[in-house]
């Protein structure tokens, strides 16, 4: 985590100085702010991943004599089978395009986008999958 930390870092440093070139530069408002704001984010993402650094152990990306494999591990459980990230992604379509069509279609897209979000955070909790 160390060297995410820094990247960051180092990345909020170009981030200030890109905000404060483009605002003497250009003397445009919003462009400015909005650097100046991508600036603030990663110099708390930097800040955090630093400090976590601290406190956990030293992984395989802070050793520079690691290989590829002294990574390798298991990285979390992912449903292989789940139906409801297709639903989440037809609602949330649905209701961009309410945005963009008619404020009408955000009736048809908000029950979608609730039943998918239910069925997702509880499929393993019913059925053939309950055991897992």
């Amino acid at each position: 985590m160390k060297i995410q930390g820094k990247m960051f870092m180092w990345l909020s440093v170009f981030l200030l100085i890109t905000a404060i070139v483009y605002g003497v530069w250009s003397k445009e408002a919003v462009g400015t702010t909005a650097l100046f704001m991508a600036f603030g984010l990663a110099i708390m993402i930097g800040f955090y991943l630093g400090f976590t650094a601290q406190r956990v152990d030293a992984g395989a990306q802070d050793n520079k004599e690691a290989d590829v494999a002294d990574d390798a591990g298991e990285l979390g459980f992912f449903s292989p089978h789940s139906w409801q990230p297709l639903g989440l992604g037809l609602g949330w379509a649905l209701g961009f395009l309410g945005i963009a069509v008619g404020w009408w279609l955000l009736y048809f897209a908000v029950p979608i986008i609730l039943i998918s979000v239910w069925g997702w955070v509880f499929e393993y909790y019913r059925g053939e999958n309950r055991t897992q």
